[in-house]
């Protein structure tokens, strides 16, 4: 039986890394939800993996692509998440954009990359974010240098396994994600610029 292919229209991903990456971060951060220069920082600690790196005659996508095609994935719910809508976004194949996601989630679940962007903070930090609280807030809450919140994400569709345990108070079946913000993060940009 004949394969019945799908013309691919033009890419705007292309767009985003290339034109709004430099010229407007802002509309840039609607798309991957982080900055540029995070954006960059992330490929540059993730480029070491082995994950994004094969002995095959056909090369890997750069890792920058691939990152902005997890991060375009990540930022999306309902059908704008859908395999389909990320791969006409990105101008690639619903399976390509099911293997990068894989890639980007391994690279990012190895200890290593998680024991490099998640630490705990020293006692001279703690310090500094307790005099940042209490400065911008009010003297009661001077012990406080940390920040913990919840949000929920919502998912296309009730899961398989244990369906009814993801229905959420909204009705709508979601995970539940607990945040946890060191404040002297919030104090200096570089982190989160």
């Amino acid at each position: 039986m004949a394969r019945n292919q799908l013309p691919r229209g033009p890419s705007q991903m292309r767009h985003v890394l290339d034109v709004l990456k430099p010229q407007r971060s802002d509309k840039f951060r609607e798309s991957f939800r982080v900055s540029p220069c995070t954006f960059d920082k992330i490929c540059t600690k993730l480029a070491p993996d082995p994950v994004f790196s094969n002995n095959s005659q056909n090369e890997q996508i750069p890792l920058a692509d691939q990152l902005a095609v997890a991060l375009y994935h990540f930022g999306h719910d309902g059908n704008g998440a859908s395999m389909q809508a990320v791969a006409d976004w990105a101008g690639l194949g619903k399976g390509t954009v099911h293997l990068i996601t894989r890639r980007v989630m391994t690279a990012v679940l190895r200890p290593s990359f998680r024991e490099s962007a998640v630490q705990f903070p020293t006692a001279d930090e703690k310090e500094l974010a307790k005099s940042w609280v209490e400065a911008h807030s009010c003297h009661a809450w001077r012990n406080g240098w940390c920040l913990v919140d919840g949000t929920l994400i919502p998912l296309y569709d009730r899961p398989h396994w244990y369906g009814e345990s993801y229905f959420d108070r909204k009705s709508n079946y979601s995970l539940n994600v607990q945040v946890f913000i060191f404040i002297y993060f919030i104090c200096n940009s570089v982190y989160l610029s």
